[in-house]
């Protein structure tokens, strides 16, 4: 609601100002639940790692930290259903503001756990430079810190951080290379368990056909530091490739209407991961 009241008056006072042979611009932003459903298996000795896993990062640091000493295997293969749901404001064009709630349930051998509310994130995500025909490269930066909850002991704080670069091929910007980074920390409330950072590196490409399907790809090197629990492996540092494979239907306006992802990662054995993207608009420009 705060973030209604900041962009709703701002985007109204715009267009009352402009020129009578100017495009009406938008009053207000799009408004959006950009709901997630992500099906992953997980194999023994490692968390749920990759390209943006917030709710299953959340789910299987709080797992390691509340059932670690009693794992003295380390963990175990794992089956997890997670679905996101942050409210998104698209501010502008190059700025996004998002927040909400992550819920899952996992088989870590024993049959599953009943779906609960297990994290709560806030992030942004903006252009930092625009490339509009340039020579340079589009850079954006998204932000992401996710807590898990119940906010006890054992409970985690996630900071993610995504730097990329989009070089497009053509003015409408519909094929193009990809390049960046994806930095993770994790911080425990836990004297006993500690989760080294996650880091990712990765390339790729994105083309995007007349009838505004879009397919994108990034291959990469993961690198994860590893977790011990009272100075023993919980989990065992890798590094190792990871690919993403993304086909999204999008409108005229390159919203999204449609997504969906393929990720597997090697850690070092392969780790599946299926995501269901369907945004549901209040407000769609």
């Amino acid at each position: 609601m705060g973030l209604l009241c900041l962009t709703i008056p701002g985007g109204a006072a715009y267009a009352g100002d402009g020129a009578e042979d100017t495009a009406a611009k938008p009053v207000v932003p799009n408004i959006y639940l950009d709901l997630r459903t992500t099906y992953a298996t997980i194999p023994a000795g490692t968390l749920g790692l990759g390209f943006g896993n917030t709710s299953l990062s959340a789910a299987f640091e709080a797992l390691a930290a509340q059932r670690g000493a009693t794992l003295p295997n380390g963990l175990p293969a794992a089956r997890s259903i997670a679905v996101d749901l942050p409210l998104t404001v698209d501010v502008s064009d190059s700025v996004s503001l998002y927040g909400g709630v992550s819920g899952s349930a996992a088989d870590i051998g024993g049959g599953w756990s009943t779906f609960d509310i297990t994290s709560w994130n806030i992030g942004v995500q903006a252009d930092l430079y625009q490339q509009n025909g340039g020579s340079i490269p589009t850079m954006t930066l998204q932000s992401t810190l996710t807590q898990s909850v119940p906010n006890e002991q054992g409970m985690t704080n996630s900071f993610n951080n995504i730097l990329e670069f989009d070089y497009a091929l053509d003015e409408d910007e519909t094929r193009g290379w990809l390049a960046g980074v994806q930095y993770t920390y994790t911080d425990i409330a836990s004297l006993v368990v500690r989760i080294r950072p996650n880091t990712i590196l990765y390339a790729g490409g994105y083309y995007q056909w007349p009838s505004n399907w879009k397919f994108t790809g990034r291959l990469g090197v993961q690198s994860f530091g590893g977790a011990q629990l009272a100075g023993r492996a919980l989990a065992e540092p890798f590094t190792q490739p990871i690919l993403r494979l993304d086909l999204d239907r999008m409108d005229d306006n390159d919203n999204r209407l449609f997504g969906i992802t393929a990720q597997i990662a090697w850690m070092p054995k392969p780790s599946y991961q299926v995501t269901l993207r369907t945004p549901l608009y209040a407000v769609r420009n």
